[in-house]
């Protein structure tokens, strides 16, 4: 794929939803119904085609628009929002090759994360509709903080009646260990250059200067996170969401927070009617090892060692003071 390195190739598949679930009615059809009833059926749809290309020919001549197509995409965030390095190349795929006018569907789920990764997620989502296409955002469980600053770039936002929506704000938090070096006889030493090169630290003693500093630097992100998102929903009254609050499906629509209530495979069967409807799917190529299985079970062995550790050491990481949308 286009960014990635030949050490690390990327494959994309591409799947017509609409051969897909074709296929399924048919076989469900055979079964409950039987082989006569999948014949007749199959002629009926046959005319049908005929009917359709034919009228598909005739606007061709009369030089009307044709029925833009649609694309799904997948994007299941996690707190560094790791699912972007296979979102850039789908939308890098799609600009290239998808018309004016074409609807990308994106299925997001994601709790939000580190500001820098779900910042770079939704520049690429922005990308979608500067290249001219229309972008649908369809959320079925959750798109809170990162996830929603991604969500609210879609000309339309659908979410189901009791996805999590919202959480406009930000949180840092990191542990302390000043006090325990100390009663350790640990000395800690830092040096900087520049004031405001570190404020509040891990091992080191925080004051009150450090902590007003760090928490202005907070304040100044999430003013950003309002402005991002009343940039693209400017009829939503950010001022009164900005709380860091969240909101289940029905109370975000009447908020502005989303457009309509719907589940994604609802609207997308619904697209499937009238267009022709494709999902991108990229993943990291295997390696010999992983097809050989030898990768899973050495990974299986690697998560039952950390699941004996205590879930504070599991998690922590220096990155923890980075700030996190919340």
């Amino acid at each position: 794929m286009l960014f990635h390195p030949p050490k690390n190739p990327v494959e994309l598949k591409i799947r017509h939803l609409n051969d897909a679930q074709k296929q399924r009615r048919e076989d469900l059809m055979e079964a409950t119904q039987g082989k006569a009833a999948l014949k007749q059926f199959k002629k009926v749809m046959a005319k049908k085609a005929k009917q359709a290309l034919k009228a598909k020919t005739k606007n061709k001549k009369k030089n009307t628009d044709n029925k833009a197509q649609v694309f799904v995409l997948d994007f299941d965030g996690d707190i560094k929002a790791t699912a972007v390095k296979h979102l850039r190349e789908e939308i890098s795929t799609l600009i290239s090759t998808a018309n004016k006018g074409d609807e990308v569907i994106v299925r997001l789920e994601s709790g939000g994360g580190l500001v820098h990764g779900y910042g770079l997620a939704a520049a690429q989502l922005v990308r979608l509709k500067d290249a001219g296409l229309k972008l649908t955002v369809c959320v079925d469980k959750v798109a809170a903080s990162g996830g929603y600053m991604m969500a609210c770039v879609a000309d339309k936002v659908i979410a189901a009646p009791f996805a999590i929506i919202g959480s406009i704000g930000v949180v840092s938090q990191l542990p302390n260990f000043h006090k325990w070096l100390k009663n350790h006889d640990v000395d800690y030493e830092m040096f900087t250059a520049g004031d405001y090169k570190r404020t509040v630290t891990v091992f080191g003693e925080n004051d009150a200067e450090d902590r007003a500093k760090y928490q202005e630097e907070l304040e100044q992100t999430h003013e950003l996170f309002k402005h991002f998102v009343n940039t693209y929903r400017p009829a939503l009254d950010v001022t009164k969401v900005a709380t860091g609050e969240h909101w289940y499906g029905e109370d975000a629509l009447k908020l502005n927070l989303i457009d309509s209530l719907q589940t994604s495979d609802s609207y997308i069967l619904e697209r499937m009617e009238d267009n022709e409807v494709y999902a991108l799917y990229s993943r990291q190529k295997p390696t010999l090892a992983e097809k050989l299985g030898l990768a899973q079970a050495a990974e299986a062995t690697l998560s039952m060692a950390v699941d004996k550790l205590p879930d504070a050491l599991a998690r922590f990481d220096l990155n923890s003071r980075l700030n996190i949308l919340k």
